[in-house]
């Protein structure tokens, strides 16, 4: 009993014997298999410092339950106790960590969606340029009325530019006649034709024959009752 008293207690006399004892302690600093080189090795107990060479590798002295401490720009710093299984090893690997790439602000730009509101005024808008649209191919696919549009390509024989001098003036003064005769007010408050769809009509008109017997008995009513009648002619190709 006494022998194996005496036993554990030289063996704990000895462990603290190594443990208040400074030892060399060798090792090397590494990060992704790379060597790491000018890394400050620190033993924060005993106050003391060395660096790593190009080969990463370091020598200190420690004694057990030393922190140590490793520093290295662009990696995070690691702290290390010192153990007994460390000193009898005397072969210390210490992996750091690389940081990430900070950014020093960041700025996040609110953009401003353009939302296209449907309401009754663009609904009328496009309606109007449909409608547009609409009279100007029915008068020049079906009444031959020239709108400045290019549809089809035509050559300089075309009959167009055989058409009698007389004929176009017949066509001004027809416009004339109807603008002399009746108001703005006529076309907007008794025909309902909106100030944007009187050149049109007029040129609906004006593409009709009986238009041409106007020109030669003028009458105020003749010419008023020749327009509500191609009015309704008017309505129903909307």
């Amino acid at each position: 009993m006494k022998v194996k008293l005496l036993t554990t207690i030289s063996f704990f006399t000895y462990q603290y014997s190594i443990s208040q004892t400074e030892k060399l302690l060798h090792g090397k600093v590494i990060s992704q298999n790379l060597a790491l080189k000018n890394v400050e090795v620190i033993n924060k107990t005993a106050k003391t410092s060395t660096t790593t060479n190009a080969s990463g590798e370091f020598s200190i002295s420690v004694k057990v339950h030393d922190s140590l401490l490793f520093f290295a720009k662009d990696y995070f710093f690691t702290r290390l106790k010192i153990s007994n299984e460390d000193i009898t090893t005397n072969n210390l690997v210490v992996n750091l960590i690389p940081k990430t790439e900070e950014l020093n602000e960041v700025v996040i730009t609110k953009i401003k969606s353009i939302k296209i509101v449907d309401n009754v005024y663009n609904r009328e808008a496009i309606k109007e340029i449909q409608n547009r649209k609409k009279f100007n191919d029915l008068n020049q696919q079906y009444l031959h009325i020239n709108d400045g549009r290019i549809v089809n390509a035509i050559s300089y024989n075309h009959p167009i530019f055989d058409r009698p001098k007389q004929k176009i003036e017949d066509d001004h003064r027809f416009k004339k006649l109807v603008i002399a005769s009746c108001s703005s007010d006529f076309f907007i408050k008794d025909l309902k034709i909106k100030p944007e769809e009187k050149e049109i009509f007029l040129d609906f008109c004006d593409a009709d024959p009986k238009s041409k017997t106007l020109l030669e008995h003028p009458n105020i009513l003749a010419v008023m009752d020749f327009l509500y009648a191609k009015n309704e002619e008017f309505k129903n190709l909307k």
